[in-house]
C-alpha cells in the first residue's frame, strides 16, 4: 500500500485546540474526500524513549498510488487551497512517500 507521511510541528501562533478543531472540521474531511485517499490518520506524538520529539504531529495518508495522488489530487484546486492554509499553521514540515512492505 502506498502512503504519504507528513511530519510537522505547529506554528508558534497556533494552539493545540485550534488545530484539533481545524483537523476535525476541515483538514480531515477534505483529505478523506480526495479520490486517491483510502484513509487519513493524524497522530499527536506524546512520548519518546529518548525524551526528544522532533515532530509533534505525524499524518499518515493511505493512498491508491503515489502517482495517482501526485498527478491528480495534489494538483487539484481544492488540495492547493488546503496546502496554502495548512502551511501557515505548521513549521518544520517534512513530507515523504513510501510503500508498505509489511
Amino acid at each position: 500500500m502506498a502512503r504519504e507521511m507528513i511530519f510537522y510541528n505547529l506554528a508558534d501562533h497556533v494552539t493545540d485546540q485550534e488545530f484539533d478543531d481545524y483537523v476535525k472540521n476541515e483538514k480531515g474531511p477534505l483529505i478523506e474526500s480526495l479520490p486517491s485517499v483510502k484513509k487519513y490518520t493524524l497522530v499527536r506524538v506524546t512520548q519518546s524513549p529518548t525524551g526528544e520529539i522532533p515532530h509533534e504531529y505525524i499524518g499518515i495518508v493511505d493512498i491508491t498510488s503515489i502517482e495517482d495522488f501526485l498527478k491528480n489530487d495534489a494538483q487539484s484546486q481544492k488540495y492547493q487551497g488546503f496546502r496554502t492554509k495548512f502551511q501557515t499553521m505548521v513549521k518544520d514540515l517534512q513530507i515523504v512517500f513510501g510503500e508498505e512492505i509489511y
